[in-house]
């Protein structure tokens, strides 16, 4: 065991957090931690951590046992240092060797003892050992899987927003590499691209890891064990999300038989008691049977303490086939460019995820198409009966700061019951009272979640929504997708929640080089597609090194006959030469055929049409089966030459 607790129980106030909870976190292990919000995953982490002491049972830790804890409270760290000196901190053995070692080289100027060179020599021996000279490629590397550019991380830590500091403390972090590495929401504050990096490096991580998120996809790739906090208690999973998923329906069903069977059996027993206890022959008994329910233990009903609401959409007006159209559009900032001489078109029924790199103009392009963003060059333009609405984290300022928040949902006009209009805040996390809150008073979390909740209430046929799965736990998440799968208009949302754009999406933008990419299908096609096109170029990078100077293709250069060929020698010699010459232009005639399918299969037309797209495959497959059979019958007529 590296770290656990024993009969812990954990209150604030009055508030039981968790109670006689046993965990023990082994070496090797890959653990998701989950609960709803507010139920105590953070407050678990800075028990173990030992930021908070346990009102009852204990702690333990393994002797020399480090742990690594990423958590929101660290934001609050600023320093003048560059990003990749303040990830570098990790090493801090290191960085003590080397200021001993300069030390001990400057006292041989004029000390050459052999206790000094000793002393020396073991220094080095420990800096080799820790691999203490390559620190600085280790660290470029985290950070620029992170997301980082060389020119980024060479510029100061303090210049730097939120989410851009908690990536660098979060390189810092596995860096150390210590025996346990506890996460809190690690996925919060990167792109795609970077998600998948972290997935890579974690599942090669030597020590533990335990993590609390909300995506599934990164807990389905990454965990083996499940600890889900509820009601107070910690229950054991062994398998990833989605065997959780199944395995605890299975375990409440048999709790809720179990229950059912015990309440059966109780109700029998005080039916006993009720007709018997007045009467002298039986008083004895029923008592008796009073003290076996008194000792009973109770088997708990299930009840799962989830919202469990339809979220429905009202779109008022019916809009044209084109929601909208974009042309020749260009803009950029400064060196950056988004996009150059651009056109895009939304048509009423898509439902686009816009997903990428941050940096590459995803919300730009939100804005972009909302109207609101200036161009360089190129027109949009909205359809007919179009309605839009927009959600983006930083557009809360429209919210009533005076109004409560149920007051607040009145005022979108959206024609719901109060009842209707708190059941929806239900999913977004604002229950009983919270309603009652004032605007003023919320987190920047609680204000988006009201925005959001503005926009999906409101009537309209065409939704943007920059990153809508923030401050939402599992079970929102899930409630947003299914409620705008089911929605009736038109939607483009940027996310990285790669759970929520499967559920939701049924087709994918991205923007590469200054283009929109098209991808006409859900996410899980999407992914196939990018797998089998890396594959592709793959093959192409691996057929393309020995031909750029292939030996068997070069013409060759026999040695000088050593005596008079007969004149049926020659004449053989003379087909063999032309055979091998039409050899040579047929093998390079099918290259560049293959090369010309597999340009074909990475266009848009192509590759949206799985028909089309099997065709191009078919073909591909016939001319690599040609140009093998080609490239073995040369090699026989060189070799008939080369004779």
């Amino acid at each position: 065991m590296l770290v656990g607790l024993n009969n812990v129980t954990f209150e604030f106030g009055s508030r039981v957090i968790v109670e006689d909870a046993t965990w023990h976190i082994q070496p090797g292990e890959r653990i998701g931690l989950i609960g709803y919000n507010g139920q105590g995953k953070s407050t678990l982490f800075k028990i173990l951590t030992g930021v908070y002491t346990p009102s009852k049972g204990t702690v333990e830790r393994g002797k020399n046992v480090t742990i690594g804890y990423l958590h929101q409270d660290l934001l609050s760290f600023s320093t003048e240092e560059s990003i990749v000196e303040v990830a570098m901190g990790a090493f801090e053995r290191v960085k003590e060797l080397e200021k001993e070692l300069e030390t001990i080289v400057h006292q041989l100027e004029t000390d050459t003892s052999e206790k000094l060179l000793e002393e020396y020599s073991d220094k080095l021996h420990e800096m080799d050992m820790l691999d203490g000279y390559n620190i600085q490629y280790k660290t470029e590397e985290v950070l620029l899987g992170l997301g980082f550019t060389s020119e980024q991380i060479t510029k100061p830590y303090k210049t730097f927003s939120g989410g851009w500091r908690m990536r660098v403390l979060l390189a810092k972090m596995i860096l150390q590499a210590p025996d346990v590495l506890l996460l809190d929401e690690p996925t919060n504050h990167l792109d795609l691209p970077s998600i998948e990096w972290l997935e890579k490096y974690l599942q090669k991580y030597k020590g533990s890891v335990v993590i609390v998120s909300h995506d599934k996809f990164f807990l389905n790739k990454l965990v083996n064990k499940i600890v889900d906090l509820y009601q107070q208690r910690l229950n054991f999973y062994t398998g990833d999300y989605d065997y959780y998923e199944t395995e605890r329906e299975i375990r409440l069903d048999q709790q809720q038989r179990a229950y059912e069977n015990q309440q059966d059996y109780i109700r029998q027993q005080e039916r006993f008691i009720e007709r018997f206890r007045s009467k002298a022959s039986k008083a004895a008994q029923a008592q008796s049977i009073i003290k076996r329910l008194d000792k009973l233990d109770r088997i708990e009903q299930t009840s799962l303490e989830r919202p469990n609401l339809n979220i429905s959409f009202q779109v008022e007006k019916q809009p044209g086939k084109i929601i909208s159209t974009m042309k020749d559009i260009s803009k950029s900032f400064g060196e950056n460019r988004i996009v150059a001489n651009t056109e895009a078109e939304i048509n009423r029924g898509d439902k686009i995820g816009l997903i990428g790199a941050n940096g590459k103009g995803k919300s730009t392009l939100l804005r972009i198409i909302a109207g609101t963003e200036p161009l360089d060059n190129g027109t949009t333009q909205l359809g007919h009966n179009v309605e839009e609405s927009f959600y983006a984290q930083h557009q809360l300022e429209s919210l009533r700061l005076e109004h409560t928040i149920l007051e607040e949902m009145q005022q979108c006009g959206s024609g719901k019951t109060d009842q209707e209009l708190r059941g929806l805040l239900g999913c977004f996390l604002f229950g009983g009272e919270d309603v009652d809150k004032k605007i003023k008073i919320l987190s920047g979390g609680e204000k988006a979640r009201v925005a959001l909740a503005k926009v999906i209430a409101s009537k309209s046929n065409f939704l943007l929504l920059d990153e809508p799965t923030n401050h939402l736990d599992m079970v929102s998440v899930e409630l947003l997708a299914d409620a705008l799968r089911k929605y009736e208009g038109t939607l483009i949302s940027v996310s990285h929640d790669r759970f929520f754009i499967s559920k939701m999406a049924n087709k994918i933008w991205e923007i590469q080089d200054g283009e929109i990419k098209i991808f006409d299908g859900p996410y899980d096609e999407y992914v196939e597609w990018k797998e089998r096109m890396e594959k592709l170029n793959k093959e192409k990078e691996t057929a393309s090194k020995p031909a750029a100077a292939p030996k068997p293709k070069e013409t060759p250069k026999p040695q000088p006959a050593q005596k008079n060929l007969s004149r049926e020698e020659q004449k053989e010699k003379d087909r063999v030469q032309k055979k091998f010459v039409k050899l040579e232009q047929e093998i390079s005639e099918l290259e560049s055929k293959k090369q010309q399918l597999e340009t074909d299969m990475s266009l848009p037309e192509f590759y949206s049409d799985s028909s089309k797209f099997a065709e191009l495959e078919k073909q591909l497959s016939n001319i690599g089966q040609k140009i093998r059979i080609a490239n073995e019958e040369y090699e026989k007529v060189f070799e008939l030459l080369s004779e």
